[in-house]
């Protein structure tokens, strides 16, 4: 009887370790499982945020172009859709610190660059303005680009002859006039990592 009773108590003791063993399977098993599922929701998670800068970044594109800072401004009541006052910019590019540091754009970089007509392959400087191609706002670092195709305008003084009614010159006078090319502005952010 005595014999027959540790049999008993060793097969007790061995169901019990056995469903000790599976219930630590177990666990296991489904930390596995909610370890696997969480990274596959989270593995996506760095390109939606790069995807997001990307959209953020398309959308400044076009606001900075139409912002009182670039935009050309009112003509005759009418406004001016992406058409950007190089004279602006200029003036903008010596005081853009102030844009940079309070992270007024929250972008690394903006950039425009004259498409057509190109005299001169140059960057823009005071001294070099308006014989120039690229000015840039705010020096891009690294990152990605977004452009814009944009008019680029500014303020030209031009003579103007007048004539009697015979077509003999009378006297010239200046008057000022806007001239316009075509631009391209470049957005640059960075990508989130």
């Amino acid at each position: 009887m005595v014999m027959k009773m540790k049999k008993q108590g060793k097969r007790g003791q061995m169901k019990i370790q056995q469903m000790a063993f599976m219930l630590i399977a177990v666990t296991l098993f489904f930390a596995l499982a909610g370890v696997f599922a969480v990274s596959i929701l989270f593995s996506d998670l760095k390109g939606s945020a790069s995807l997001l800068e990307e959209q953020n970044a398309l959308l400044l594109v076009s606001k900075l172009a139409n912002s009182p800072e670039f935009s050309c401004g009112n003509v005759f009541g009418t406004t001016r859709v992406n058409c950007i006052d190089a004279d602006k910019v200029m003036a903008l590019k010596k005081n853009v610190k102030d844009y940079a540091d309070a992270g007024f754009w929250g972008v690394s970089g903006v950039e425009v660059i004259k498409i057509y007509p190109v005299e001169i392959n140059v960057a823009c400087t005071v001294e070099n303005y308006p014989n120039c191609k690229k000015i840039e706002v705010l020096k891009p670092l690294s990152g990605t680009g977004v452009s814009n195709f944009v008019a680029l305008c500014r303020k030209q003084v031009k003579l103007g002859n007048v004539y009697d009614e015979e077509g003999n010159f009378v006297a010239s006078y200046p008057y000022i006039t806007d001239v316009c090319d075509t631009a391209k502005i470049i957005v640059t952010y960075k990508e989130k990592t």
